[in-house]
């Protein structure tokens, strides 16, 4: 592979994104559902998603050169892998995880990025004048498409976790801000003498239940209304939390972790979800996703120290680290 002058691999970066709109239109347009039964032409694929053909066609035409759908000889474009992604309504589909990265509401605030830098405030906040979770309250559809995407961004990550931490030792564990339960679902499914309790607000309980009940474990798990700035229920071997401490500040998540600490009444194990920021200068999804959590919540990606440090602040010490094939690990605590 031609290794590109500095200068040109610079300008290259700056332009992501490009990339990430071009991404977003043609999911927003569906042309990866379009394109399911085989090739079709720019201009067919425009009368169907009713855009102009030349601006479409250039458009598909940038995405094909970095791998996301292909022009055949004959001028037709198909699915690639990466696109298959794309399309909507099937197994691994990260369309809506690439709707809420593309859609204004979501994508202004990176224009933003140097105000959190330079303030240390959130940026989703500075453009929107409230906190992402309460604007999701306010515009449910969106909030919707957001719950989507957090479960297909979800699917490697919890084949991932059942299939490197052993939690056959487990009789009852307690999901806490287990959203829709589908992390909950699969340990009891892989674990059948295990008992679950999935606790989180309100709004998200009801499609918990729907959920157990079509995994086929709601006669072994129960849903529990929590406010886990609070108080979490009691009663649990273990206790699991999943992309929830990287949403907060260490103050906020001090207060969630001491609360669990309460709850278990100095027994138990602490699982946390969550990408570890590894040492050295070396790629690592963590490390932007640490950045987007500056501009979205005000939380942050942690390393190894930094979650000892923070375990210890709430009465926790950590016992070790369970890598998964997915980005996440399982961080392991218990309670001193």
């Amino acid at each position: 592979m031609k290794t590109l002058p500095p200068v040109i691999a610079l300008m290259n970066l700056t332009t992501g994104h490009w990339t990430t709109q071009a991404i977003f239109v043609a999911a927003k347009l569906g042309i990866a559902d379009l394109l399911r039964d085989g090739p079709i032409s720019s201009s067919e694929l425009a009368k169907s998603a009713v855009v102009d053909a030349r601006c479409l066609y250039r458009l598909l035409r940038a995405l094909a050169s970095v791998g996301i759908f292909s022009e055949g000889a004959d001028g037709r474009f198909e699915l690639t892998p990466m696109a298959e992604c794309l399309q909507s309504n099937t197994p691994g589909s990260v369309r809506p995880w690439v709707l809420v990265m593309g859609e204004p509401y979501g994508f202004q605030p990176w224009a933003e990025l140097l105000h959190s830098v330079t303030t240390g405030e959130t940026a989703f906040n500075h453009v929107h004048g409230l906190g992402i979770f309460d604007y999701y309250v306010q515009h449910p559809e969106q909030g919707r498409v957001f719950d989507e995407s957090m479960t297909s961004f979800s699917v490697p990550e919890i084949a991932g976790v059942v299939a490197a931490y052993d939690f056959s030792g487990v009789g009852k564990l307690i999901d806490i801000a287990g959203g829709n339960g589908s992390l909950l679902s699969a340990i009891l499914t892989a674990n059948p003498a295990m008992r679950g309790t999935l606790a989180d607000v309100p709004a998200v309980i009801d499609g918990a239940r729907r959920y157990f009940e079509a995994a086929g474990v709601a006669d072994r798990c129960e849903v529990v209304p929590i406010d886990f700035f609070e108080s979490v229920p009691a009663g649990g071997d273990a206790y699991l939390m999943k992309h929830i401490v990287h949403d907060w500040d260490d103050q906020r998540s001090t207060t969630i972790l001491k609360n669990c600490h309460r709850a278990m009444g100095g027994k138990g194990k602490l699982l946390l979800v969550e990408m570890v920021i590894p040492p050295g200068n070396g790629p690592d999804f963590g490390k932007w996703l640490d950045v987007g959590m500056l501009v979205f919540t005000g939380g942050c990606e942690r390393t190894e120290s930094e979650y000892r440090e923070l375990l210890a602040a709430s009465g926790f010490q950590l016992t070790r680290i369970v890598p998964t094939q997915s980005p996440v690990s399982v961080i392991e605590a218990m309670p001193v």
